[in-house]
């Protein structure tokens, strides 16, 4: 993973961690699955006038709408509706990360290093102290675990969405990213009739002019073109061209960035625990991330070069020569 790729995904790590506060400020105007819904279809009209369709695998590209786009969403603002708070919601949503990475082992035939399992390893043991020092101190008791189960499930989409949005192999990732809008949109908009009810979200866009309604309409901006155009292009376009175990960690570090905002900007103000979890996260991500790529195997047999089909799957490995580094194809 290059210098350059460490940095956009930092950037990516700001923006998705601001992201918490916009949704919370969405959510104390608008209800969950309409604000879903809202935050795509704000770009779902421009995009289907002036965005032509990317040339993607179109079934890997669903699972990539499916997962990262509604179920995600879905679960994330459910839970937060529920009484999530904004701060444990960043670092819960990031056990996308691990499930990124078992997810690639198994589908994407990548390899691990040791130092990515145990850089890994010790990332979700952070976030494991920060979770257990909410719960402890949370006046729901065992209720508190249901907006944390559905968080993590929001991470399991997550993870799904970003081995979706890789075997989908876009000729061009932000315009994926913008029709995954589109496509996300109808769905999510479905649940919350279903759900919520027609007049509910009616209802929340009649009261824009108030002060909660001009500060969820902050949030939505924020949400469309920071979190969903800027933030999910650029994601989608490192998973492209690294591995998802080596992207995927970096996840990880939007906790910090959702907790000291939600600190500075909600007051919800953090505990020692979630402050010594948070740095044994960010110390777990710096090992794993800069852990070296585990170096290519080769036998004298590997000495005549092959082919790889136009067809293979992203993690196919083409043998160049004996003694020379592998290139994935579908970079």
């Amino acid at each position: 993973m290059s210098t350059r790729d460490r940095l956009l995904a930092l950037f990516v790590v700001v923006l998705w961690g601001l992201n918490f506060i916009a949704i919370r400020l969405g959510l104390d105007h608008f209800p969950p699955f309409f604000l879903a819904a809202l935050r795509f279809a704000v770009l779902a009209i421009p995009v289907m006038l002036f965005v032509r369709f990317p040339k993607v695998r179109l079934r890997w590209f669903l699972l990539y709408v499916a997962g990262f786009g509604s179920m995600q969403f879905i679960l994330l603002f459910l839970a937060m509706d529920l009484g999530m708070p904004t701060g444990l919601a960043s670092l819960v949503l990031q056990t996308s990360a691990p499930f990124t990475v078992v997810l690639g082992v198994l589908f994407l035939r990548e390899r691990m290093t040791l130092g990515q399992v145990l850089g890994l390893a010790i990332s979700v043991a952070g976030m494991a102290v920060i979770a257990l020092d909410r719960v402890r101190g949370s006046d729901l008791g065992a209720a508190a675990l249901l907006p944390i189960g559905l968080t993590v499930l929001g991470g399991l989409s997550w993870a799904a969405g970003n081995i979706g949005g890789r075997l989908a192999r876009p000729d061009d990732s932000l315009r994926m990213t913008l029709w995954m809008a589109v496509v996300a949109t109808p769905p999510l908009y479905v649940v919350s009739l279903i759900v919520e009810g027609p007049a509910a979200g009616f209802a929340a866009l009649s009261t824009l002019g108030t002060d909660s309604g001009l500060r969820a309409l902050g949030g939505l901006v924020y949400l469309a073109i920071f979190g969903t155009v800027i933030g999910a292009g650029l994601w989608t376009t490192l998973l492209g061209r690294n591995d998802a175990s080596r992207v995927s960690p970096m996840s990880l570090l939007v906790p910090v960035v959702g907790i000291t905002a939600a600190y500075f900007v909600l007051g919800e103000v953090p505990t020692v625990g979630e402050i010594v979890g948070a740095i044994i996260v960010v110390a777990g991500c710096a090992a794993g991330v800069m852990a070296r790529p585990r170096g290519p195997r080769h036998s004298a047999a590997d000495a005549q070069s092959t082919k790889v089909s136009p067809d293979s799957e992203p993690g196919d490995v083409s043998e160049l020569s004996c003694g020379k580094t592998p290139v994935r194809s579908g970079r």
